[in-house]
């Protein structure tokens, strides 16, 4: 048989196509699970009638413990990665950006790569953390090499892309130099660490490596680095496209920026997790809120493409369609998680949809191919600004399905009332301060917003199962003051930013009704509400509770993985109030169809986002945990 070139390359692309294009059996490589970010697996070994038994099957400690204890003047964020699974070695990204390779059956260290990255000093916004890395396979460049090339790819808190081997933990010498490229190469009013960083996994897509970063949301100038997106050659390194997250002159979306606000303005940003569909090679993107989150009287117009939902051709960085969630935002109302890619049927039709959860409550699906929405999202009038200079968008958008997670507004009607001494304790700090619906504008006065700037939904996302078609959302209600306030000139160009007021509590209770936290399920088919729980009970034995019969309060943010038997949350836990010891985190299983909570199987330190994978026929669950000097993964099973 005689090959012809392009044969040769046909071959070696669809090889690439089927390494990359979903998880073998029993394996998790991505950090969603899949690339679609549905944190689903077909898993059913821990059933309803065993998940009681579950038992810890091995811990491993953080390196990061090590060093934070060696080096007092290091100070680790929480564990927030997921760890992959591939070809029974687990990896992990700590907080301090330690890479590890782990035993998949024992927790023992196979290497570890240590980059020293917090040599650097304490990245902007929330320090040391990081939520992960990506792993690629594909052939070999070479014709006649045998096996394929296993890449693990990560951005670092000092803002570089790192390549490192999957079977050695070396980093890759083909790889830009020395195995990193430089991610703030060409970027204006960005500083390394201080106001520009990178927190979160890279997504691959053929054989594009797509970066985002964290900026800094304490700005004090009106000039801020761009949030600007790119996508580099998994193999080399090389920079293949840069989409600019604020459009220049000439550029799509430039006409939404006045009075020439898109030279300085920055932010703009990807913070979060990306998803990907590698069959229509199509990224996408949650963009986040522009310079400065609360005041845009320096911005005027919808400053697109700021807390938009962005699709993009992932091997040339082309925008195929966008949709913009908050038209010039002054809430934090950025896309906080990564887009849930699903395959659902509406009015028998099926459609491949991606749903995005936000931080106001909301899930917007759109028709992952064209950007259409499945259901209509209507423009509504809302609340004008009256704070100098400041042009408030006059309508935003609202989907009309799925109905929202979360409560969304303050009004009087909102505050707690457990009884009459604890309402109007309530009421007297409530009355300070304007209320009202759902994109109500920051003030000079100061202004509650509901939910807060944390959510609604962050960065845990969604889980999807595509056997029911049901979507998965855990949530915090959380009011949030914000009260703006005129900065020092000779410190600060801005006219004003958020002050450092801080919304009262009644010794500790929030001033808004529970649940404080909660589990929603939807049948996304439909776009209807299955159910909504509370999640935890964590204020229950506040001093000011005693003897009061109450439902379930709901506290502390959870993180969910599907499974074809059962729902699991990893919850953290909540306060119980002064002087009390707070609810204790734990993995709960939850029944898929109903939002009953099965089994509760205890921590000994809050969970981050869970995932699943099958090792030599034993289904484990393994979840990172906890974070400063106390931090380590646990992975729980059946007992053999």
């Amino acid at each position: 048989m005689r090959w012809t070139i392009a044969a040769v390359v046909a071959v070696i692309w669809l090889a690439t196509l089927s390494g990359q294009s979903g998880p073998a059996a029993g394996e998790w490589r991505h950090y969603g699970g899949t690339l679609g970010s549905a944190k689903y697996s077909s898993l059913d070994q821990i059933r309803r009638d065993n998940v009681g038994r579950l038992a810890t099957a091995w811990r491993w400690p953080s390196p990061d413990n090590a060093i934070a204890a060696a080096a007092t003047d290091l100070a680790p964020g929480g564990y927030e990665d997921t760890p992959l699974m591939v070809n029974g070695v687990l990896y992990t990204l700590t907080s301090l950006g330690v890479l590890a390779a782990i035993d998949a059956g024992t927790g023992t260290t196979i290497w570890q790569f240590d980059p020293e990255t917090y040599r650097a000093g304490r990245p902007t916004n929330l320090g040391f953390v990081h939520r992960g890395l990506a792993f690629w396979t594909g052939p070999s460049t070479a014709l006649r090499a045998s096996g394929a090339t296993e890449r693990l790819l990560f951005a670092t808190h000092d803002a570089y892309l790192l390549s490192v081997d999957a079977r050695t933990g070396k980093p890759d010498p083909d790889f830009g130099v020395n195995g990193r490229v430089d991610l703030m190469e060409g970027l204006g009013h960005a500083a390394r660490v201080r106001n520009y960083t990178v927190t979160s996994a890279p997504a691959v897509a053929r054989n594009v490596v797509i970066v985002g970063a964290s900026i800094s949301d304490g700005a004090q100038q009106k000039e801020a680095p761009r949030g600007d997106v790119s996508g580099f050659d998994v193999r080399t390194g090389k920079r293949l496209w840069t989409f600019r997250s604020v459009p220049q002159p000439g550029e799509f979306g430039h006409d939404t920026w006045h009075e020439n606000s898109a030279q300085y303005s920055g932010n703009t940003n990807v913070w979060s997790l990306m998803s990907v569909d590698e069959a229509l090679g199509y990224v996408y993107l949650p963009f986040g809120t522009p310079t400065n989150d609360y005041y845009g009287g320096h911005r005027p117009g919808n400053n697109l493409f700021a807390e938009s939902l962005v699709c993009l051709d992932a091997t040339t960085g082309k925008r195929v369609w966008h949709f913009q969630g908050v038209h010039h935002g002054l809430w934090d109302y950025d896309f906080p998680a990564a887009p849930t890619l699903v395959d659902i049927t509406v009015d028998g039709r099926r459609i491949a949809a991606v749903a995005q959860v936000s931080k106001q409550g909301f899930v917007y699906v759109f028709d992952r191919r064209t950007g259409e929405p499945v259901w209509p999202i209507e423009e509504r009038a809302v609340p004008q600004s009256t704070v100098p200079r400041e042009q408030t968008s006059p309508t935003q958008p609202f989907p009309t399905r799925p109905p929202p997670f979360e409560r969304q507004g303050f009004t009087d009607a909102d505050v707690i009332d457990f009884t009459p001494e604890i309402k109007a304790k309530a009421m007297a700090i409530v009355q300070q301060y304007v209320r009202g619906p759902l994109f109500t504008p920051p003030s000079e006065r100061g202004t509650i917003q509901l939910p807060g700037n944390g959510g609604g939904a962050n960065w845990s996302g969604a889980a999807f199962d595509p056997d029911s078609g049901m979507l998965f959302v855990p949530s915090v209600t959380s009011p949030f003051l914000v009260q703006l306030t005129k900065p020092d000139a000779s410190r600060s160009n801005l006219l004003f930013r958020r002050g450092p007021a801080a919304l009262s509590t009644i010794d500790g209770l929030p001033l808004v009704k529970p649940p404080y936290s909660r589990l929603t399920a939807y049948e996304l088919n439909r776009g209807s509400l299955a159910w909504q729980i509370p999640l935890g009970d964590g204020p229950r034995r506040h001093p000011l509770l005693a003897g009061l019969n109450l439902p379930p309060l709901g506290g502390g943010r959870g993180w969910v993985l599907a499974t074809r038997s059962l729902l699991f949350v990893g919850h953290r836990g909540g306060r119980s109030g002064p002087g009390m010891p707070p609810e204790s985190p734990a993995l709960l299983a939850v029944d898929k169809a109903t939002g009953t909570v099965v089994a509760r199987h205890e921590l000994p330190l809050g969970p981050s986002a869970p995932m699943t994978y099958l090792h030599q026929g034993r289904q484990y669950i393994a979840m990172a945990t906890g974070g400063g000097a106390r931090a380590e993964i646990v992975a729980v099973a059946l007992p053999q």
